[in-house]
């Protein structure tokens, strides 16, 4: 199954804030808040960080991030041909980074695969229910993909 990914940063090369991962079918979406770094940049303080925790309350997760590693693998693992498709290449590689969980390891999965799609003319934060909100955005370029495919 595909899982349309989107990450929130701190700014251009910034700190991982959170992941939202959506299920391409079903209701099992992914959500998770990392602890904020001490410093944060003005513009993600004024549009990210005050609508991180907007989501249902049972999808709020907030973890460290080896936590967060090790939970996002486990949500993984229930498929065995996960396929992560994403719009922005920033977020494949903020993704895998926070699943190598020290210098030389990485969380047990085994297997993932990772689709770049780009998307001319379209936006998540525009498209976004919720915009800057990962959880949300990944669901907007969930359902822009699949209304594409149809």
């Amino acid at each position: 199954m595909r899982y349309f990914l989107d990450t929130e940063f701190n700014g251009f090369g910034g700190e991982l804030l959170s992941v939202g991962l959506a299920a391409e079918h079903g209701d099992d979406d992914y959500y998770v808040v990392l602890p904020l770094p001490d410093r944060i940049a003005e513009w993600v303080a004024r549009h990210v960080v005050p609508y991180l925790r907007s989501v249902p309350p049972l999808l709020l997760t907030e973890l460290d991030r080896i936590a967060a590693a090790h939970d996002i693998a486990t949500y993984l693992r229930a498929d065995r041909d996960p396929v992560i498709v994403a719009d922005w290449p920033e977020d494949i590689a903020l993704l895998c980074r926070l699943l190598m969980t020290a210098e030389t390891d990485v969380v047990d999965l085994p297997g993932l695969r990772f689709e770049y799609l780009r998307t001319p003319g379209f936006s998540t934060a525009r498209n976004s229910k919720v915009p800057h909100n990962a959880l949300h955005d990944a669901r907007a370029l969930r359902d822009f993909v699949l209304g594409s495919e149809r």
